[in-house]
């Protein structure tokens, strides 16, 4: 699985690499510069509420590295170490892929802190409202289209085979989104995304069916990508671009998509949330000894 990831990624910069220059800000791609902003809000969220937490972004495929976050966070003392992946949906080709790097990291490492891992929440009530929170806003600002595609991030289909879990959590998160926006069934359309080779991936495709939207007659069409907790080079250029070409093409009028959920407060606060919930049982007040700190430099300790 994590050679699907790879290969994935590695195809997705060779595609994008013509036109990165126009989504690059000064400090990184959109993905890094947006998550760190998260990360930032989060611990701001956490300790404006009394929890001296240390929030540190870590990228699978960029840096800072998970192995060069993890050595900090334990030469500044850290014991305990909640794993949040920017993945709600779990897949062996993304989700595990993160676990594979800590378990590498950890592999190395003499003395490793507690660790504790968040495998997915493609259901957690506070993701879904901030999803349908981040949906009204738009609608509210911009007017409602004609139909909704909720566009996932694709992978083989192979993967659904082998007891993956990713196909039914996606449809999860798209049955509890409508449900919350109060859609009816032919209102929106859930897809998948970003297939490359000639293997068969998760269907339906996402540019496929925006076209055939376009051809029955759908004048204007919004995409949401909810398999994203963080706008990238695959919904800023694929959909936002490439997709809204296509469908233009087909026929249809306005295609509009919807940032993902990024910094908004609603989804600041349910990270918060989820964390906490997944924290349970750890001390989170800060604590000093002063006096076992002396008795270790007393007895050699370095620091």
């Amino acid at each position: 699985m994590a050679d699907t990831a790879r290969h994935y990624f590695a195809h997705q910069a060779r595609q994008v690499s013509r036109k990165i220059r126009f989504y690059l800000d000064p400090e990184g791609s959109p993905l890094k510069v947006i998550s760190q902003a998260q990360a930032d809000a989060l611990q701001r969220h956490l300790q404006d509420h009394g929890h001296p937490v240390t929030v540190r972004l870590a990228m699978r495929y960029g840096q800072p590295s998970v192995s060069e976050v993890m050595n900090e966070l334990k030469a500044a003392g850290v014991t305990r170490a909640l794993v949040l992946p920017a993945y709600p949906q779990y897949s062996g080709t993304t989700t595990a892929s993160v676990f594979d790097a800590f378990y590498a990291w950890a592999s190395k490492t003499r003395w490793v802190p507690e660790l504790r891992f968040v495998n997915q929440y493609p259901d957690h009530p506070a993701y879904i409202q901030a999803l349908a929170a981040k949906v009204r806003s738009h609608w509210e600002l911009n007017g409602r289209s004609e139909h909704l595609l909720m566009s996932f991030h694709g992978v083989p289909e192979r993967t659904l085979h082998l007891g993956d879990p990713y196909h039914c959590q996606c449809h999860k998160t798209g049955r509890l989104l409508a449900e919350a926006l109060g859609l009816a069934p032919e209102d929106w359309t859930l897809t998948f995304q970003s297939r490359f080779g000639k293997a068969k991936w998760l269907e339906p495709y996402t540019e496929p069916t925006a076209c055939a939207k376009a051809k029955a007659g759908v004048r204007t069409l919004d995409v949401i990508c909810p398999g994203f907790t963080a706008d990238c080079l695959e919904t800023l250029e694929e959909i936002q671009e490439e997709v809204a070409d296509a469908y233009k093409e087909a026929g249809g009028e306005t295609l509009t998509y919807i940032p993902c959920l990024n910094q908004d407060a609603a989804w600041t606060e349910g990270l918060a949330n989820l964390a906490l919930s997944h924290m349970q049982g750890w001390p989170l007040e800060a604590k000093s000894d002063p006096q076992s700190r002396t008795r270790a430099l007393d007895m050699g300790a370095s620091q």
